[in-house]
């Protein structure tokens, strides 16, 4: 007597295979299960399983795994860029049909400077959140140094808002805004019989204890006359170096030091009496603020309004 036929192999349906595709392309960018299950926030077990959904449907093993590596196959590596470009496509095609309408949903990761994201852009974030409300976005603070980028894929950032210029070639970089830095120190620092003077000119700022904002400026600040353009560098000696902007601010409010800072974040505390804007016709340099992502044949919804809502947080040059 024959043995019964084994029962067909189930097959997901389309919108599924989009899905486990879309996991599967995760998986390689981030370079591990549970890189990828923290990006879409999901856990691993789900990601394993949609991966051996794939390969069941598909009938071919597309990584290899063990304990501390994983590595695709060839059949994998075919796979990977097929998977990139149905999902684009796909994406593309709703898009297109969608049109106007196509609506921001899922989750954008977006990695931004401690200053801007604590205080400047937060206003235009919540106003994009109000917007879109199916959409969920993960606020990632971070100062790095101006010459670099986060990994977005590996990372699985969506785009970084960036102070300083953008030169890697393979980034979209929009430039937000310019903005122009100012010296400043608290009136106390000049208060006393041993005291400094106010400085009436750059050079005078060199004698003056100093805060360094590491990422920015450390032995040395170049100062700009607003009307003749006239440039002066001024050596300076930290007595506290910090990334972080708003500790270098706080530290100048008590007296520690004079330092550089972005011209919104004294603002307040001028106006207070709580800080002096020194040399007041000379500005140091000015801090380009750009909006960077990685070029793609398609930008989702989610992005794409991003951009303009982060255009919105600054006024034109």
């Amino acid at each position: 007597m024959s043995k019964p036929a084994p029962p067909p192999r189930a097959t997901p349906a389309p919108a599924d295979r989009i899905e486990l595709m879309q996991t599967f392309v995760r998986i390689v960018e981030a370079g591990s299960l549970s890189a990828a299950a923290a990006q879409m926030g999901t856990t691993q077990p789900t990601v394993s399983r949609r991966l051996q959904a794939l390969e069941r449907s598909l009938g071919v093993r597309l990584l290899q795994r063990s304990t501390h590596a994983m590595k695709l196959t060839e059949d994998g590596e075919r796979c990977f860029e097929r998977a990139k470009d149905l999902i684009l496509g796909w994406s593309a095609f709703e898009a297109e049909l969608r049109g106007a309408g196509d609506q921001p949903e899922g989750r954008l990761r977006v990695v931004a400077p401690h200053a801007f994201g604590q205080q400047l852009l937060v206003g235009p974030l919540a106003a994009y959140l109000h917007r879109h409300p199916q959409v969920t976005v993960e606020w990632l603070m971070h100062d790095a140094p101006q010459d670099s980028t986060p990994d977005f894929i590996a990372e699985g950032v969506d785009c970084a808002i960036r102070v300083g210029e953008v030169t890697d070639p393979a980034l979209v970089a929009i430039k937000l805004s310019q903005v122009p830095r100012i010296a400043i120190a608290a009136p106390a620092l000049f208060e006393g019989a041993s005291a400094p003077a106010v400085p009436a000119h750059p050079r005078e700022l060199e004698a003056l204890p100093w805060l360094a904002a590491r990422n920015f400026y450390r032995t040395e600040v170049a100062m700009t006359h607003e009307r003749t353009g006239e440039v002066v560098r001024v050596p300076i000696r930290p007595r506290l170096l910090t990334d972080s902007l708003y500790a270098l601010r706080s530290a100048a409010v008590l007296g520690v030091g004079a330092g550089v800072v972005s011209a919104w974040m004294a603002t307040e505390e001028i106006a207070a009496g709580r800080l002096l804007h020194l040399v007041p016709q000379w500005r140091a340099m000015s801090a380009p603020v750009y909006l960077a992502y990685p070029y793609a044949r398609f930008y989702p919804a989610k992005l794409r309004l991003f951009v303009e809502a982060m255009r919105s947080a600054f006024p034109s040059d």
